[in-house]
């Protein structure tokens, strides 16, 4: 399905959220409904069953090396924006209130495949990089507050938390269309550059991609 509009970059094939009913795009009246479903787009590159395998080192989980997400600078120096995410418990974080340390913001969901895969990884970068780095994912899963707190006692992340934007206000933002989504902002909140798609956090190239920004 490709919808046109503010979404139009993303690829003609995406997912939608299970829990979600497909809509024709035919009714006028639904419009503004399919444009709030099609940022649940999710990336389909991954291992058939897209979910990780046990390992002692995440990075040498099954399907982490094939993860080749799209590397985008096209909106280099935008202004991160004036939004705010919750928690579970309802605890609330402003992102323009994180300028001062480099901040990469990661947009995955529950039910994508890609997106739980490469968890495990960025968690990982989160604690290589404690130092240098916060690392922030941020669930798009639609009323999902249940089933990420779910997912991340389940998974008990060293460094990850379940922060939540059910009403997509990223996913619009970055217009990407795809899941997962990530963007690198510097220490003054300016972006510098963006993965589309699921990424192997653990390559050589992660670290020549954040040298510039969080050194080396």
């Amino acid at each position: 399905m490709m919808a046109e509009g503010p979404f139009a970059k993303r690829p003609p094939h995406i997912w939608l959220e299970p829990e979600l009913p497909l809509i024709s795009v035919h009714s006028p009246k639904l419009l503004v409904l399919l444009a709030a479903l099609a940022v649940a787009g999710c990336d389909r590159q991954a291992a058939p069953d897209a979910q990780p395998q046990s390992s002692t080192n995440p990075c040498e989980s099954d399907g982490v090396s094939s993860l080749t997400g799209e590397f985008d600078i096209s909106s280099r120096g935008a202004e991160i924006p004036d939004f705010t995410v919750t928690d579970p418990s309802k605890k609330s974080l402003r992102l323009r209130d994180l300028k001062g340390k480099p901040l990469l913001v990661n947009l995955w969901a529950t039910w994508c495949g890609p997106c739980v895969l490469e968890m495990p990884v960025l968690d990982k970068l989160g604690v290589d990089y404690a130092d240098k780095l916060r690392v922030l994912t941020v669930s798009q899963d639609m009323a999902g507050a249940d089933k990420v707190a779910a997912f991340y006692t389940e998974r008990k992340f060293a460094k990850l938390e379940p922060w939540l934007d059910p009403d997509n206000n990223l996913g619009f933002h970055y217009e990407t269309g795809m899941l997962p989504t990530t963007v690198l902002y510097d220490s003054q909140g300016k972006e510098v550059w963006r993965m589309i798609g699921a990424h192997n956090w653990c390559s050589p190239r992660t670290a020549a991609m954040l040298s510039e920004t969080v050194g080396k």
